[in-house]
């Protein structure tokens, strides 16, 4: 079977990484785990990354401080590899290197993505974009940072391996990665589960903020910027707020709406069962798995939380 990946990594001497604005954890393990192994095993290859300032829990990566936030180069790429991202639009202000470059590669997971790049490897299937490059790359050239990488990622998607995503291949390549020394209990912790003083008190503003809808069906939350801007926060520091409302006992859908800078809302949902918030995502303009989505909207906050939840109440009157 062709690999398109390591074909194109062969032929290029300059590659660009990227992935989606507001980088998840699955983003940001896809695209140091491909730095890392065009760093052990292309030593003639020049590789950047290109991605928005990465929540602290993910500096746990060897390599992030090398992460080029700005896009004020204006350097054409032999390569462009575009990581967990479904369109040419979410790679925001670097889109513009996916345009120039003289070679682009997509390698996502998301049901959603129909393809936008030169080439693309998109594997529905898989719990993560990590999961996909760990079936890409050669395992036996896997160093230490790029197989912790891959397995931030694919624990990240999974929900420590939680999630219905999680199969019994996405278990062996987390068991393969182990092999290559990764500490799972260490990263758990310092990725998934610890958390800043600043952020467990965002954490207690949103649950108290958060209200029910449905007779208790769905739980939303707002943030609006001005509590971000109270504790010097950015959106990635409420990673994980979306999986504890989602935690809510009698609930099947979790929604949290986040205000960026630009009066723009980050729409993240969670569904348990009976909910395919997938679908919802994607008549927004995002995308994502039946039980995780998200979008970026424009429209007006409350105007677009009636409308997601209407969508709800549909798909759980007619799967009741």
């Amino acid at each position: 079977m062709k690999n398109k990946l390591l074909e194109a990594l062969c032929k290029a001497k300059t590659v660009a990484v990227s992935g989606h604005v507001r980088s998840d954890g699955d983003c940001v393990g896809s695209c140091m785990a491909l730095y890392h192994y065009i760093k052990d095993n292309y030593a003639d290859t020049k590789a950047v990354v290109f991605l928005e300032p990465v929540a602290d829990s993910y500096k746990v990566l060897d390599g992030t401080e090398n992460i080029v936030s700005d896009s004020e180069s204006d350097e054409i790429f032999d390569l462009f590899v575009v990581l967990d991202c479904g369109d040419r639009e979410r790679l925001g202000a670097f889109a513009k290197y996916f345009d120039h470059a003289k070679k682009t590669l997509c390698i996502d997971h998301h049901i959603s993505n129909a393809g936008f790049a030169d080439e693309d490897v998109i594997c529905p299937e898989a719990s993560s974009t990590c999961e996909v490059l760990s079936d890409l790359f050669d395992m036996d050239k896997v160093g230490s940072e790029c197989a912790k990488a891959l397995y931030m990622g694919i624990m990240c998607d999974t929900g420590c391996f939680k999630h219905t995503n999680t199969s019994e291949h996405t278990m062996t390549v987390a068991g393969r990665l182990i092999s290559k020394g990764v500490h799972t209990e260490k990263m758990m912790d310092e990725v998934f589960y610890e958390k800043t003083y600043m952020q467990n008190k965002l954490l207690g503003e949103c649950l108290l903020e958060s209200r029910l809808y449905l007779d208790g069906r769905v739980i939303a939350a707002k943030v609006p910027q001005a509590l971000l801007s109270k504790y010097g926060a950015v959106s990635s520091d409420l990673e994980g707020v979306i999986d504890q409302l989602r935690l809510t006992k009698g609930t099947e859908a979790a929604i949290l709406m986040t205000e960026g800078k630009d009066g723009s809302f980050k729409v993240s949902m969670r569904a348990k069962d009976k909910v395919n918030v997938s679908e919802i995502a994607v008549s927004l303009g995002g995308g994502g798995h039946i039980k995780a989505a998200g979008a970026t909207v424009y429209a007006d906050a409350d105007e677009t939380l009636v409308q997601i939840i209407e969508r709800i109440g549909e798909q759980l009157k007619n799967n009741d």
